[in-house]
C-alpha cells in the first residue's frame, strides 16, 4: 500500500520521540536483563559527553572572549564610516498580547536610548483582535509618546484565520503583511530594511543597531543571513528563583558556544533578518510555535542551503519567567522550555521540504548536516542529563555474579566519579562568567545575595533533568503522539516593572 503525504511526514514526526523512548526504555531493561552492556554504554557515553563538554568550554571562552571586546567597541564610531550604513533602516516587530504597558514602555524607552538615527528606526506593535480592547488603549498611548521619536510606530491586529495556530508565528505574519504596503508607499527598497524579530521584552544594548548595521554592512552578501545577538535574561534576573537563574545562564551560556561556530547554527529568540528574505519566503508560517528557529530554516530551504546566522557579540536582555509564587515560578519555567523544545517540530519540516523529489538541487551535505543536527539535539536534550545523572548507577546495582567481581565493573563507579569531577569545570566556568555577566546589584538585595548566586549552581544537575529532559521528552512525545497532544503557543508571564531596568554592566 503506497503511504500519502500525509503519512510520509507522520512517519518523520514520530522519529524523534520513537529514538528518544527506545533508548530510556533500553536502558532500563537491560540494566535488568544485560546490566554489562549498559554499563559499557554508560562510560562511553560520558567520556563522549567530557569530550563535549571540554569542547564546549573552549568555543565558549572564545565567545566570552569575543563578547568582552565589542563591549568596549564604539559601534556608532565605526558604523558611521561605512558608506552605506546611511541607507539602512531598523524594522523592529514587537508581538504582544497581555503584557503590561510597564513592559512594552521599557522597551520602547531601550530602543530609544540605542546610538542609532532614530529617524532610520520603525516599530511595529503587534496586538491580537482577541483582546484589542486590552492592547489598543495601550498601543496608542505608547504612539502618542514614541511616534515623534521613531519615524514610524505602526499598530496592526491579528484576527486568527482558519488553519492558523494561536501565537507568535501567526501574529508576525499578519503585521507584516500589513505593514509591507506602508513600507512600499514611504518609498523605502526591501534591500535597505533589516527587520529584528523581538520578544516584547526585549531590551537591547544601546549599541545594538549600530552594532548590527557595521556587521550587515561588513557581512558578503548580507541579504542572505541572520543576525544573531547573545541572548541573556539580566531584566528581573536578581528576583528569579535559582532555579530559572541557573536555566537561563544554560540557555545563553548554550548559545554563546554557537555563535563561535555560526555554520551550525540557526537563530534563537530575539534576532535579526533581512526584510527581503522575509517577503521571499512568504513571512513567518502560520501553523507552528518555534517561529524563532523556522524563519532561519524557511530562508535555508528557499535559497537552497544558500543562507546562514552571522554571530552578533553585543547583548540583548529578556526577563525570566514571571510567576505569582515559586511554584508559579517553576511551572512558568516547565512551560518555557517545552515550548522551546517543541522545536523538534523542525526536524519532519527539514526532512519533508529536503527530500529529493522536493529539492533535487540542494546540496546533499548541507542537507544531511541540518537534518542531523536538528535529531541530534534534539535527542541529546532529552536524553543525556537522565542517563549521565539518573540512570548511570542503574545497571551497576543490577550486576551479580562473576559479572560484580570483574575489575571493569569495579572500577566502573570510580571512573564514573572521576569523569564527573573533570565535567566539574564546565560549571565552575559557567558560575565563574555568570557572575560576571549580572547586573548590579538593586540596594532592594542584600550582599549575601551573592553568595546564593554562586551555591545556585549546585542545582544544576536537577534543573537540567528536571527542565531540560523532562520537557524535551514531553514536547518529542507530544509530537510522536500526533492529534489533541500537539502543543499550542503559552504565552510566559512577564516582570510586572515600575523602575528603569539596568540590564548591562
Amino acid at each position: 500500500m503506497k503511504l500519502t503525504d500525509q503519512q510520509k511526514f507522520r512517519i518523520f514526526e514520530i522519529i524523534p520521540g520513537a529514538l528518544v523512548w527506545t533508548t530510556l526504555v533500553a536502558a532500563v531493561v537491560l540494566s535488568f536483563v544485560k546490566p554489562l552492556w549498559v554499563i559499557y554504554f554508560i562510560v562511553v557515553f560520558d567520556v563522549y559527553w567530557l569530550f563535549r563538554i571540554c569542547y564546549f568550554t573552549i568555543f565558549l571562552l572564545v565567545s566570552w572572549r569575543l563578547y568582552r571586546r565589542n563591549l568596549k567597541i564604539d559601534w556608532e564610531e565605526k558604523m558611521a564610516d561605512c558608506p552605506n550604513a546611511s541607507a539602512l533602516y531598523h524594522l523592529i516587530f514587537l508581538p504582544t498580547v497581555k503584557e503590561e504597558y510597564e513592559v512594552l514602555k521599557t522597551t520602547l524607552d531601550a530602543l530609544a536610548s540605542a546610538k542609532f538615527p532614530k529617524d532610520r528606526i520603525m516599530v511595529v506593535l503587534a496586538g491580537e483582535m482577541r483582546v484589542k480592547e486590552m492592547f489598543l488603549p495601550k498601543a496608542e498611548r505608547l504612539v502618542r509618546e514614541y511616534g515623534s521619536v521613531f519615524k514610524k510606530v505602526f499598530i496592526t491586529l491579528h484576527t486568527v484565520a482558519p488553519g492558523e495556530l494561536v501565537g507568535k508565528s501567526a501574529n508576525l505574519n499578519s503585521s507584516a503583511r500589513e505593514v509591507k504596503p506602508q513600507l512600499e508607499a514611504m518609498g523605502i527598497p526591501p534591500e535597505q530594511i533589516i527587520v529584528s524579530s523581538f520578544d516584547c521584552d526585549t531590551i537591547v544594548h544601546p549599541q545594538y543597531f549600530a552594532h548590527l548595521t557595521y556587521t550587515y554592512c561588513h557581512t558578503p552578501d548580507p541579504l542572505h543571513s541572520s543576525y544573531q545577538p547573545m541572548v541573556v535574561y539580566n531584566n528581573n534576573i536578581w528576583d528569579a528563583p535559582a532555579a530559572l537563574r541557573v536555566a537561563a545562564f544554560g540557555t545563553t551560556f548554550w548559545l554563546m558556544t554557537e555563535l563561535s561556530r555560526p555554520e551550525f547554527m540557526g537563530t534563537f529568540s530575539s534576532h535579526a533578518m533581512p526584510w527581503k528574505m522575509l517577503v521571499d519566503v512568504g513571512y513567518w508560517q502560520t501553523d507552528i510555535t518555534s517561529e524563532d528557529s523556522r524563519i532561519f530554516l524557511q530562508g535555508f530551504v528557499h535559497y537552497n542551503g544558500g543562507y546562514r546566522v552571522t554571530p552578533l557579540y553585543l547583548p540583548v536582555s529578556m526577563d525570566t519567567v514571571g510567576g505569582n509564587s515559586y511554584l508559579g515560578y517553576l511551572r512558568g519555567l516547565y512551560l518555557q522550555q517545552r515550548r522551546w523544545a517543541w522545536g523538534v517540530e523542525n526536524f519532519p519540516f527539514l526532512c519533508w521540504e529536503l527530500r529529493q523529489a522536493a529539492r533535487p538541487n540542494f546540496p546533499k551535505g548541507k542537507k544531511w548536516m541540518m537534518i542531523f543536527r536538528t535529531l541530534e539535539g534534539m535527542y541529546s536534550w532529552a536524553t543525556a542529563p537522565i542517563l549521565m545523572f539518573l540512570l548511570g548507577q542503574l545497571p551497576i546495582y543490577l550486576t551479580s555474579g562473576s559479572v560484580r567481581e570483574m575489575a571493569f565493573v569495579q572500577n566502573t563507579p570510580f571512573t564514573l566519579q572521576y569523569i564527573m569531577t573533570i565535567a566539574m569545570i564546565g560549571t565552575i566556568l559557567a558560575m565563574t562568567l555568570a557572575t560576571r555577566m549580572l547586573p548590579p546589584r538593586p540596594q532592594t538585595k542584600k550582599r549575601w545575595n551573592w553568595l546564593v548566586m554562586i551555591f545556585q549552581w549546585a542545582l544544576t544537575p536537577v534543573t537540567f533533568i528536571a527542565f531540560g529532559s523532562i520537557p524535551a521528552i514531553d514536547a518529542q512525545t507530544r509530537l510522536m503522539l500526533g492529534g489533541r497532544y500537539r502543543l499550542g503557543f503559552n504565552v510566559s508571564d512577564k516582570a510586572k516593572r515600575g523602575a528603569k531596568i539596568d540590564a548591562f554592566k
